[in-house]
């Protein structure tokens, strides 16, 4: 089985093609916002996936949107990153740090009162959960300066090269699911008239400048770019008519940087899509542009998953659901064993219970 078995380029060497995809937990339940010991165990019972790419990491204080999640700014939240590392890496595993900013989906109230960030002053319409755990509006962000832009761009590089210390074989720059990358990307969240808005170039400028700054500070070689070219109607953003215009653009430049993947998720925001369907048919339409390791997501079952890597679809496949419900999910394909069904309401709560308490398989 192809999913099973070890994946070796130049960028990545990884012992199988299982993937544990990011996803936040909200486990951060500290004033530092710094991985914990709990955390660390969460990753470490998952040592035996090909990579883990952890939940999302801040890369400033302006980048939060999400209640309780840890960040990588702080030689405090580094620290905390180290016990994640270590738990991993002493099974024979490795971890990616995903680095995120949430731009326009935030509160005032996360950020210390100011507004978010965002390439243009329009609210998304969407609900996160405040501070006290409300689950309120998002604020209308105010459209980011040059100079925001520029800073912005370094914090990921710091971003970046803070993950490598923390011990993170490497980093996935998530431009995904409408957060602050995407935001440029789309016409509905940029209506900027400078050298990040109008044009597809100018929108995917952004990302490209960060490439940039990161490759100054850590190999490209250990980066990783997520992308959604799929998402639609959910997280504030709406595909245009240029949309696939602009992934197509934007991919095939990739080409020009060795990066470890590029990892398309498969979010679609349509719960009556028949999202593998679409998620393999974008797999296909981008496996000939992107000459480098393609991975994918969504709605992936064992045997679906290899059947897209021995087709020649995808390199890798990233699995979320079922790592949060087992932490063994290696060991159950390869015995073809029954799986735990995860708790929806644990997903992003606190403590272990619905985090480090799903039993192994016997």
């Amino acid at each position: 089985m192809m999913l099973l078995e070890p994946f070796h380029t130049d960028e990545l060497n990884v012992k199988n093609r299982v993937v544990m995809v990011p996803m936040t937990r909200t486990r951060a339940d500290n004033p530092e916002l710094a991985a914990n010991d709990l955390i660390a165990e969460y990753y470490g019972q998952r040592a035996s996936a090909g990579l883990i790419i952890i939940e999302g990491t801040h890369v400033s204080r302006m980048a939060r949107g999400a209640i309780r999640v840890p960040g990588i700014y702080t030689p405090e939240q580094i620290a905390g990153w180290r016990k994640s590392t270590g738990a991993v890496h002493a099974k024979g595993g490795k971890i990616f740090a995903q680095i995120w900013h949430e731009g326009r989906l935030s509160l005032s109230e996360i950020l210390d009162g100011h507004l978010p960030m965002a390439p243009s002053a329009i609210n998304p319409g969407t609900k996160v959960f405040s501070p006290t755990g409300e689950f309120k509006d998002t604020t209308t962000p105010h459209a980011m300066t040059i100079e925001e832009v520029k800073q912005t761009v370094q914090d990921f590089a710091q971003a970046a090269a803070n993950a490598l210390q923390a011990g993170f074989d490497g980093v996935e720059i998530h431009a995904a699911n409408g957060y602050l990358f995407h935001q440029f990307f789309m016409k509905c969240s940029n209506t900027r008239t400078d050298a990040y808005g109008g044009n597809i170039e100018n929108r995917c400028r952004f990302l490209f400048e960060v490439l940039e700054a990161i490759r100054e500070k850590i190999d490209v070689k250990k980066v990783g770019i997520r992308l959604s070219p799929l998402l639609n109607k959910a997280q504030g953003m709406v595909q245009d008519d240029e949309t696939e215009q602009l992934f197509t653009y934007m991919i095939g430049k990739l080409n020009d940087y060795p990066l470890a993947y590029v990892h398309l998720s498969g979010v679609t925001g349509d719960p009556a899509a028949d999202t593998l369907k679409q998620v393999l048919d974008s797999a296909r339409y981008y496996r000939n542009i992107y000459k480098g390791t393609l991975m994918i997501n969504k709605g992936f079952t064992r045997d679906t998953a290899n059947q897209a890597i021995e087709d020649g679809i995808a390199d890798m496949v990233s699995f979320g659901d079922l790592y949060i419900s087992n932490p063994d999910l290696v060991e159950r394909f390869r015995a073809n064993a029954p799986l735990n069904e995860s708790d929806r309401d644990t997903f992003y709560t606190t403590g272990p219970e619905g985090y480090t308490d799903y039993p192994f398989y016997k």
